[in-house]
């Protein structure tokens, strides 16, 4: 499991932890101040990570000090682990709400409105943290070109995650001063700045899932469509067997790739105790 797993979930998935979607931790003042700081300045995160880029081109000592140094900085403070739909669903089972909203990222990054994220809260309507946002009045959040705050039911926010699954995005949960978790966002690695982070730079701020996709050899018929919406780069082709094959050592288990796969070829399986991906967070 991962290391959140252990501290923040008595051993179990912590993201499956119904504390750390809690009011309580919502009135920690702390917290509210970074959250309100956060999505007030999304220009901030977007220039640190273009700093993380320029950060790559230091000699390898260098980043072996600063990449551990940023790592354990954000798990402090925003930092995700990637999740499955399965997952996603169980998440849902526990709350009281779910609120989508126009993703940061995006904002960030394309300069406009794309409505990927979702709050997550135990209280009906969006809780505490629909009621900063609108404290906030972040005119891409709220603003009367938006759709605003949309609260949703559980069987809308699986529909809207399946449909982000066709377009190939992965699904994360991320915490706003660790261990409460806010949020739900389907990311990919050329508009989302933590997989940017993470994928691109090679500086961690995400876990990868608790699983680990697999091919099964006789179901593949080599159409390379999971190659075509893998975010991470683990799938690769043998032109020889003309099957499709995945590279453990950067499966981040987002199941993502199993959405195209028309044959039902690719299955999830627990990352815990495989010899490659095992140790791999």
């Amino acid at each position: 499991m991962c290391e959140f797993c252990h501290q923040h979930g008595e051993g179990q998935r912590w993201y499956l932890q119904a504390k750390n979607y809690s009011e309580d931790l919502m009135s920690d003042l702390r917290r509210r101040e970074f959250i309100t700081d956060f999505i007030r300045h999304p220009e901030r995160s977007a220039d640190g990570i273009e700093k993380l880029g320029k950060l790559k081109t230091l000699p390898g000592f260098v980043q072996a000090v600063v990449n551990p140094y940023i790592t354990n900085r954000q798990m402090k403070s925003h930092f995700g682990q990637v999740v499955p739909i399965e997952e996603c669903e169980k998440i849902f089972d526990s709350l009281g709400s779910i609120v989508r909203i126009a993703c940061y990222c995006r904002h960030s990054t394309l300069g406009r409105e794309h409505r990927y994220c979702y709050c997550l809260s135990m209280a009906p309507n969006g809780g505490m943290m629909a009621d900063l946002i609108r404290q906030v009045d972040v005119s891409y959040l709220t603003g009367p070109d938006t759709s605003g705050l949309e609260i949703l039911t559980k069987r809308e926010a699986l529909a809207s995650l399946k449909q982000h699954e066709k377009e190939g995005l992965c699904h994360t949960v991320w915490t706003f001063v660790t261990p409460f978790i806010g949020a739900i966002c389907n990311c990919d690695r050329t508009d989302c700045l933590a997989m940017r982070a993470t994928v691109g730079y090679g500086f961690p701020i995400m876990f990868r899932s608790e699983f680990i996709a697999e091919i099964i050899p006789g179901r593949c018929t080599g159409c390379r469509r999971c190659m075509q919406v893998c975010q991470f780069g683990a799938i690769g082709f043998s032109a020889g067997e003309k099957k499709s094959r995945i590279d453990p050592a950067r499966c981040y288990g987002c199941g993502i790739c199993r959405s195209s796969c028309e044959s039902a070829a690719i299955v999830l399986q627990k990352r815990a105790g495989h010899p490659v991906a095992g140790k791999l967070w």
